[in-house]
């Protein structure tokens, strides 16, 4: 028979609580994702602000790999005192407002950033050009051209249609329907209209295929000779073109090789993408998070001051809160909550990034002063030891975080790597194998290169006993292509 009793029992378990949960995400977070996450609490949090005056100051952020002491050990994203006066926030005190006035502490604040908008500089937003589109800059084409309103539609509706690279790739039958025309547009219309929009600028806009968009800029060539030649390779040899093929190339055309490279260099200088030049996608640039230079012989990592967010906790606003505080109005204190879990947890991330940059730097001197063929091999537990923190924290701040050194800017991953033995019992890393594959591919001979079983061989007379398919992954890694193709590249020069 079933009995039902009730028990207590005692156990531990670790749990994340929603401040650590919000810390570990702002830990794992690209530099970019950073910033744009910390402009949109700004935004949202009324007791957050920028700090203002203090983008010529440099960052206390600087720490020896040597083991010695950093220079700064401290995120400067608070101003001085900043606990002392939070603590004077939470008790109510006004330390520095004895008055109690209330219109004194808002024309305060609101003064200065009168002053500081009306100072009469001009700021770095007004002297940004503005972007012009690629639709409307077709737009702006199409106004000038004497056309009737049913073709200006038709044309409109094909510019509509073009994507970021300029090319049409929806059929014409299937926009005949999207201008709502009386009688409706028929096929030959829009054929017409589509030759109106390959004409405008820049050449090549319009195309359907690769092809096409080639053919529409061949009339920039000014030889006709070689405008014709171009006609023919763009129209009949493209993918002996696309192939670098210049020897077949010859044979079809029956030319020499010299006047058919000239004409293939020419068409290379084409455009096969125009509408790139009106591109308005940001492009996404690395920033470095970490900078290490060599000062006296000594690497030294300081935080790289361009994303160190210049953010602090409004006081005055803070103070008037405390002031007024009811029941009521409990989201309010909810958001000074969060703003200081922001600012706290701003501070932990780029403490724990220098600290685990420098214990990268304390660890590979050597690929630093030799390169990667002195890659040592290195772990994720190694550097979470030395630091004091756990691998998983190690992995989230290497992931998607750069490193600036003299010899180039690295992902923080790029310095973790497993060992891998050699023939005489000593441990190398993956980076250092691929450093030696690298030297051993620029070492070979154009009319002979070496392929992966060859390179593999040679690795193992270093003794590096390396399997065939990791020498082509590394390779691979590389972007170096493969022997074939480094063969024919050979000949063709």
């Amino acid at each position: 028979m079933t009995s039902m009793d009730i028990r207590a029992d005692h156990r531990q378990t670790q749990t994340l609580s929603p401040r650590l949960q919000h810390a570990v995400r702002l830990l794992q977070m690209s530099s970019l994702d950073f910033a744009a996450m910390v402009r949109d609490t700004l935004g949202k949090n009324p007791f957050l602000e920028t700090e203002e005056g203090d983008e010529g100051e440099p960052l206390p952020a600087a720490a020896s790999p040597e083991g010695g002491p950093p220079a700064g050990d401290e995120i400067d994203v608070a101003p001085a005192a900043a606990d002392e006066r939070e603590a004077a926030v939470d008790s109510g005190a006004t330390a520095d407002y004895d008055d109690g006035n209330d219109r004194d502490l808002w024309q305060a604040d609101s003064g200065s950033r009168l002053r500081r908008a009306e100072d009469g500089e001009i700021s770095a937003l007004d002297m940004m050009a503005v972007e012009t589109s690629l639709n409307a800059h077709l737009h702006s084409q199409l106004n000038v051209l004497p056309l009737e309103p049913r073709d200006l539609a038709l044309a409109r509706t094909l510019v509509e249609s073009l994507d970021d690279d300029g090319y049409l790739r929806t059929p014409l039958e299937e926009l005949l329907a999207v201008p709502e025309l009386d009688p409706p547009a028929t096929l030959h219309e829009m054929q017409i209209a589509l030759k109106r929009v390959q004409s405008l600028e820049p050449s090549g806009v319009g195309a359907r295929t690769v092809s096409e968009c080639l053919l529409l800029q061949l009339p920039d060539i000014v030889c006709p000779d070689q405008r014709a030649l171009a006609q023919t390779i763009v129209h009949d040899h493209l993918q002996l073109l696309a192939s670098r093929d210049l020897n077949s190339l010859a044979r079809e055309l029956g030319l020499p090789v010299t006047r058919v490279e000239a004409v293939c260099d020419r068409i290379r200088r084409l455009d096969p993408r125009p509408g790139w030049r009106f591109s308005t996608s940001q492009v996404a640039y690395v920033v470095p998070d970490v900078v290490v230079k060599k000062v006296r012989g000594q690497w030294h990592v300081q935080l790289n001051p361009a994303i160190v967010p210049k953010v602090r906790l409004n006081h005055i606003y803070a103070q008037l809160f405390q002031r007024h505080r009811t029941p009521a109005n409990a989201e309010m204190g909810a958001q000074l909550q969060e703003a200081r879990w922001t600012l706290r947890n701003v501070e932990q991330r780029f403490s724990t990034i220098l600290d685990v940059a420098t214990a990268i730097v304390k660890r590979q001197r050597n690929f630093l002063e030799y390169g990667a063929m002195a890659m040592k091999p290195l772990g994720l537990r190694e550097i979470a030891d030395e630091v004091g923190i756990h691998e998983s924290t190690v992995s989230r701040v290497t992931n998607n975080k750069y490193m600036a050194t003299p010899v180039g800017v690295f992902e923080l991953k790029y310095f973790f790597s497993r060992a891998m033995i050699n023939a005489n019992g000593s441990a190398c890393s993956g980076t250092a194998i691929r450093g030696l594959i690298k030297d051993i591919i620029e070492a070979e001979k154009s009319d002979n290169p070496l392929s992966d079983a060859e390179i593999t061989r040679q690795l193992a007379k270093q003794g590096l006993v390396v399997a065939r398919r990791t020498v082509t992954k590394y390779r691979q890694m590389l972007k170096i292509e493969a022997v074939d193709r480094r063969r024919r590249h050979a000949v063709a020069a």
